[in-house]
């Protein structure tokens, strides 16, 4: 499979864009190299990335996102090869309303898994295409922010984009990564 790079610049940093000819396989933060290698190699071996502007409009749905399309990314075709339990926490993600929030607990449940908070929360941590599939809008049970791979600050910058009214730490978390909340 030829994998393709683009690099976008967005207001929560730069954005590495992996997709195929017919797909988008991955969003990274260009800020965690090692991380972005980890997934990579997990999701697709040793191929090589060849560098150029994504062919299939991918580039365009993020900056309308970014400007307040909240809606762009929602159909976007995603490609993945995780497990069949992954595969159905990703697509659980992707059915989670923008402007809303939901536990691990809740996506367990909802999945028909009530005891597989912990899982969902590990299949949630390896989702290789960020924000397209929003790990971002899974939140503590209290509704605190927990871990988010791009950090909390930009968990708390997504979910104040899309509406979500965080307070508290969540403000404090965008506002120390000195992203100016919208």
């Amino acid at each position: 499979m030829n994998l393709f790079r683009d690099d976008i610049e967005c207001p929560i940093g730069t954005i590495v864009l992996v997709t195929s000819d017919v797909a988008l396989c991955g969003s990274y933060f260009a800020d965690q190299p090692e991380r972005t290698e980890r997934v990579l190699r997990r999701q697709h071996g040793a191929a090589a990335l060849q560098v150029r502007r994504e062919r299939l409009g991918v580039r365009e749905r993020f900056e309308a996102y970014f400007a307040g399309d909240l809606h762009a990314l929602d159909d976007i075709p995603t490609q993945t090869k995780g497990s069949a339990f992954q595969n159905a926490v990703w697509t659980a993600l992707r059915r989670i309303p923008v402007g809303t929030t939901t536990s691990y607990g809740a996506l367990a449940k909802s999945l028909g898994m009530p005891s597989a908070t912990r899982a969902v929360g590990l299949a949630n941590g390896a989702n290789p295409i960020g924000i397209v599939v929003p790990c971002h809008r899974v939140i503590g049970a209290n509704g605190t922010l927990t871990g988010y791979g791009g950090g909390l600050g930009r968990k708390a910058w997504l979910l104040a984009h899309e509406g979500v009214k965080l307070g508290g730490a969540g403000d404090q978390a965008a506002r120390d990564l000195q992203i100016p909340l919208l």
